[in-house]
């Protein structure tokens, strides 16, 4: 009986010791300066945030896809335990369905580049101990979230240093349509600048080898491989130094709660963790 009265103890122990050394997650609101609104986000906090009051962190803007939101990440994925394993601030914006992050061109209330490279780096800044600078920042995403990883980063090379797609839409050339792309930037046949001038694979073009730590995971039964071979073929043509894998999976929740896992590494490596004078 003793013995059984220890174990039940040593386990309430244990239980309360994981519970104190979580990260925090909130469902916070961030103004959008160009909508004219306040837009949720998901905030993970790591438990290094609370317990050292004097320490600032790296931020990892975290995109979801297309028809998500702000929660997927974290409902799918261990992001907490990642938040705290890296020791990184994590925020989940939501991109609206089928923002593709673009400020659209045609629709004034989907202007989303702004509101994540700019609103909520600001938001953040402001009222977070961030490592305020660009080598701390990252952004990742999964599909659509994919591209906007990249996009937001190449467009925004002072605000970003690290970028990562898995299985990103990185050329939305050959789908035109899909997931509202033309609702954001006009029909292809009608509106053929914007498609050209909106795609990743062609704002690669103008990136100089380490403007940007990248990374594309992407599965290979995914129908986005070819564009994420694409691209990784042009990168290496062009010089730019980069990361590139494929591995065994489809355009699914599978594959992204283990690819994130593994990218945090790709991360973790090239994100600046030293403080700001």
């Amino acid at each position: 009986m003793m013995q059984k009265k220890l174990s039940c103890l040593m386990l309430s122990l244990l239980a309360l010791t994981l519970s104190a050394v979580a990260a925090s997650v909130n469902i916070i609101s961030i103004p959008a300066s160009t909508m004219e609104k306040t837009i949720p986000a998901t905030l993970i906090l790591p438990d290094a945030y609370e317990n050292n009051a004097d320490q600032r962190f790296p931020v990892l803007y975290l995109l979801h896809g297309a028809g998500g939101n702000h929660a997927g990440w974290n409902n799918a994925a261990e992001i907490s335990r990642l938040a705290d394993e890296y020791g990184m601030i994590v925020l989940c914006p939501d991109g609206g369905k089928t923002s593709w992050y673009f400020d659209s061109p045609i629709d004034p209330t989907y202007q989303y580049e702004t509101y994540v490279a700019k609103d909520c780096v600001q938001f953040m800044d402001s009222n977070y101990r961030t490592l305020a600078q660009r080598e701390s920042r990252a952004t990742c995403g999964l599909s659509m979230g994919g591209h906007g990883a990249l996009f937001l980063a190449i467009r925004h090379l002072d605000t970003f240093s690290v970028a990562v797609a898995l299985s990103g839409g990185v050329d939305i050339r050959p789908f035109p349509n899909n997931w509202d792309i033309k609702l954001r930037i006009g029909e292809k046949q009608t509106n053929p600048e914007n498609w050209e001038q909106f795609t990743v694979i062609n704002l690669a073009k103008n990136l100089k080898n380490d403007d940007l730590a990248i990374s594309l995971d992407c599965g290979t039964g995914d129908f986005f491989r070819e564009v994420n071979r694409a691209l990784h073929q042009q990168l290496i043509d062009d010089g730019i130094d980069h990361h590139f894998e494929e591995n065994p999976g489809k355009h699914n929740w599978d594959y992204w709660k283990s690819a994130i896992q593994r990218q945090m590494i790709f991360i973790d490596q090239h994100i600046a963790h030293s403080l700001v004078q």
